[in-house]
């Protein structure tokens, strides 16, 4: 399995019992700091995270004019429905 790529390090200030948590989780998982944290910031980029990404997107096409027109989006679903209803 190859390593991924890693950044240079960051310094993160974090609450106490934030890094207490992390600390407890390391040691029961026999992992480092790290690797918790990475795993929580995976955790974080795959739920709320994503989200975020999928707006900035979002933006960015309707800015790029990346969009369609309701009206004709409505006219296609009824007539889909009036298809597989006949």
């Amino acid at each position: 399995m190859t390593k991924p790529t890693l950044s240079d390090p960051i310094t993160l200030r974090i609450p106490a019992d934030v890094l207490a948590d992390i600390e407890t989780i390391a040691r029961a998982t026999e992992r480092s700091r790290s690797w918790v944290m990475v795993r929580a910031l995976k955790a974080y980029l795959q739920q709320e995270g994503a989200d975020i990404l999928a707006y900035q997107q979002g933006l960015a096409e309707v800015a790029a004019g990346d969009v369609e027109d309701l009206d004709e989006v409505l006219k296609d679903l009824k007539r889909i429905a009036s298809d597989k209803v006949a």
